[in-house]
């Protein structure tokens, strides 16, 4: 058995815990903080952020985030110098009516 230091708790190794008190200080009124809004910046923290989410196929493909993006900054780097094919107009031919 092992020997265990002096002044220790056999029964339990864990912290207590502090208990959370939901009540404001005297000094302070609800009414000071206006009025609680859920999710009030949402819609700020959703237009600044821009998560891409991977098929799993596709993220086995890449070791690490870096790697995805020096791949597609690549594409992006080809696509601009590649060669975009000329579209030529269409030729139309003459309907022909036949006798029948």
């Amino acid at each position: 058995m092992l020997a265990l230091p002096p002044n220790v708790n056999v029964e339990s190794m864990k912290k207590a815990k502090p208990i959370a008190e939901d009540e404001l200080r005297p000094e302070y009124k609800r009414g000071d903080f206006g009025p609680m809004v859920r999710g009030k910046y949402a819609a700020r923290l959703k237009a600044s952020s821009n998560i891409v989410v991977l098929k799993p196929e596709v993220a086995k493909a890449f070791p690490n985030a870096e790697a995805v993006n020096d791949a597609l900054l690549g594409l992006i780097t080809l696509a601009k110098t590649a060669a975009r094919p000329v579209r030529r107009p269409s030729r139309t031919r003459a309907k022909t009516t036949r006798a029948g």
